[in-house]
């Protein structure tokens, strides 16, 4: 449907082979996620690529979401998008979709093997963290709303929480 031009209007993505509809981005998700991936770029040091609303393939699940951030293996991706051995985190700011986000794509990134995954809960203010993966969910979550936090690929990479919210 989408190669066919049938969803050119529309903000869609592919989760669990549902083709779900995604919501607006609001101000406060839009200037979050452009700061952070700015800042993602910067320190980057080529270690890896940064992919701002991107999709990733998930061929186990049959989804092919768009995270907001995925930090990914630096390598060109012409021939296919990210796949879960790629990728080395998983941002996603919500609000609107805090319940997909924590939901739906939680389990489609655990079930996928994805390590880190970072859900910034725009409504109230905290980021979880999920990490572990086993079957289709983590074996931890972490909720953070100050402090400082680095992915797991790349421990010297420290982010201010308060900047991811």
């Amino acid at each position: 449907m989408i190669e066919a031009g049938l969803l050119d209007d529309r903000r869609v993505e592919l989760l669990n082979g549902l083709v779900l509809e995604m919501a607006p981005e609001g101000p406060d998700h839009a200037d979050l996620s452009t700061g952070v991936a700015e800042f993602l770029i910067t320190r980057s040091q080529g270690r890896y690529q940064v992919r701002d609303a991107k999709p990733i393939t998930i061929t186990e699940t049959g989804s092919e979401p768009e995270p907001d951030i995925a930090l990914v293996r630096r390598q060109a991706y012409r021939q296919g998008h990210p796949t879960p051995a790629d990728v080395f985190l998983i941002i996603e700011f919500a609000n609107s979709s805090l319940e997909k986000d924590t939901d739906e794509k939680r389990h489609a990134y655990a079930a996928a093997g994805i390590a880190d995954y970072w859900v910034a809960n725009l409504r109230d203010g905290v980021l979880i963290v999920y990490r572990d993966p086993q079957g289709d969910d983590y074996q931890q979550e972490q909720r953070l709303n100050d402090g400082t936090i680095a992915p797991l690929a790349f421990p010297d990479l420290i982010i201010d929480v308060r900047a991811l919210l």
